[in-house]
């Protein structure tokens, strides 16, 4: 049967390879049960319900994936989008979690729509790279503003806006040693490092008396208190379509981005360079996000954590099912999620900052037109706690800039539409 499905043989590899492969992944990612909750707890959501959608989502997109695309691909809610679903689209707009759970909704809806048809192709092409990069970036960014604000290491200013925090605070040194332990597993190729890190912060502090200990092992929470409950009429209003098509955008950007270079890493792309089956693995993903507005999380994305897996020898869909099938063991342990506090989440949010950032290294900072929209874009979303607002700046700049220089053969239709729509939207509604 796994041969029938999974064509094991003519990838190249064995089921024993696949389930190594799927649990090495599964072990370099399952951070996010832990994050994913803390982060949307912020945002007024009940945390085990969060922690019980994150892992039914999770478990959900990745036997999409596997079974139906057949990619050794992993996924689960995107870091980034949970900051912003949190920190801009609920704290920062005043918008109910309901209606942004809509917005989750609507744009699984229309990432399906796209990726049935060409205009998929036609979207991604047509954003300029450079944006690409600094959209990414730019998120790597919001992260990290975000993972030193929770570590208590920059706090508000009357004068300045921030300033430095009490370092020598406990909860600020676990913090701090807690990244610097994850970076050294992670430069050690510890599988693992990111949760060994979490849980040895949390770990610390609980003996050091900083954190109560809730358990480890338990019946799963309730879910109810999220499922079903999105706002679709909320999200309809015209004001927050911007917010959907951020979802939208940014998950598309960087799922088709990860897919791509994974499929690269595991040498699955055709003799052309493009990817097979392309059609599935992006409706894996819209199906999920459109899920995840129901169950109630932010929106999934395809994992740059699966090149473990792949490196561990994973060629085929089931090392994704054995993904999914950890995910649902995961339900288990909802006390210990509840036990990992923002301290220990944050060395991980900065971490993930770090690894996004390194974008802006393949800009190209000699052509001014490509560079200072790309910097505009990846400035404005820490500095605004939005990744919406950071698209939205980039692209006017973009545009602006290429028509003030004569630069406008560099300007596609779709650039200069999404220029068009976002300075509409600013004159007209703020």
């Amino acid at each position: 049967m796994l041969e029938r499905l999974f064509r094991l043989k003519a990838n190249g590899t064995t089921a024993g390879t696949e389930v190594l492969a799927g649990a090495t992944t599964f072990l370099t990612m399952a951070y996010i049960i832990f994050i994913n909750p803390a982060i949307l707890a912020d945002a007024g959501m009940d945390h085990g319900a969060v922690f019980v959608a994150t892992c039914l989502v999770s478990a959900l997109a990745c036997l999409l994936m596997g079974v139906w695309a057949n990619y050794p691909v992993a996924l689960a809610p995107g870091m980034g989008l949970n900051a912003y679903f949190a920190y801009s689209v609920v704290q920062g707009m005043g918008t109910s979690w309901q209606i942004a759970l809509g917005a989750v909704f609507l744009s699984g809806c229309l990432f399906v729509l796209i990726s049935l048809s060409r205009i998929r192709d036609a979207i991604v092409d047509a954003i300029p790279h450079s944006m690409k990069l600094a959209i990414s970036a730019g998120i790597g960014l919001f992260l990290g503003i975000i993972a030193l604000k929770n570590a208590g290491l920059i706090v508000a200013h009357p004068a300045t806006l921030l300033t430095a925090g009490d370092i020598t605070r406990p909860t600020a040194l676990l913090a701090v040693g807690g990244f610097l332990a994850m970076v050294a597993l992670d430069t050690r190729k510890v599988p693992g490092s990111i949760m060994i890190a979490v849980l040895g912060t949390t770990a610390l502090g609980m003996a050091l008396g900083v954190t109560p200990f809730a358990g480890v092992v338990a019946p799963p929470p309730p879910l109810l208190p999220t499922f079903a409950q999105m706002d679709l009429a909320g999200a309809v209003h015209l004001g927050l379509l911007t917010i959907v098509f951020a979802f939208l955008f940014v998950d598309l950007f960087d799922n088709t981005g990860t897919l791509i270079g994974l499929a690269h890493r595991a040498r699955l792309l055709d003799a052309k360079e493009r990817l097979p089956r392309l059609r599935p693995a992006m409706l894996s993903n819209g199906l999920a996000n459109m899920a995840s507005g129901v169950l109630g999380t932010s929106p999934v994305t395809s994992y740059i954590e699966s090149a473990a897996g792949i490196k561990a020898g994973g060629r085929t869909g089931l090392t994704s099912v054995v993904v999914a099938l950890l995910f649902l063991l995961a339900l288990a342990f909802s006390p210990l999620a509840a036990s990992v506090p923002p301290y220990a989440t944050a060395p991980a949010l900065l971490f993930v900052a770090c690894l996004l950032a390194r974008g802006l290294t393949e800009i190209a900072w000699d052509d001014l037109t490509e560079a200072v929209p790309a910097v505009v874009t990846a400035i404005t979303m820490p500095l605004t706690f939005s990744i919406a607002h950071g698209i939205s700046f980039g692209f006017i700049t973009y545009v602006g800039v290429k028509l003030l220089t004569g630069r406008v053969r560099d300007i596609t239709p779709t650039a200069a539409a999404l220029a068009m729509a976002f300075g509409v939207k600013y004159w007209w509604l703020g």
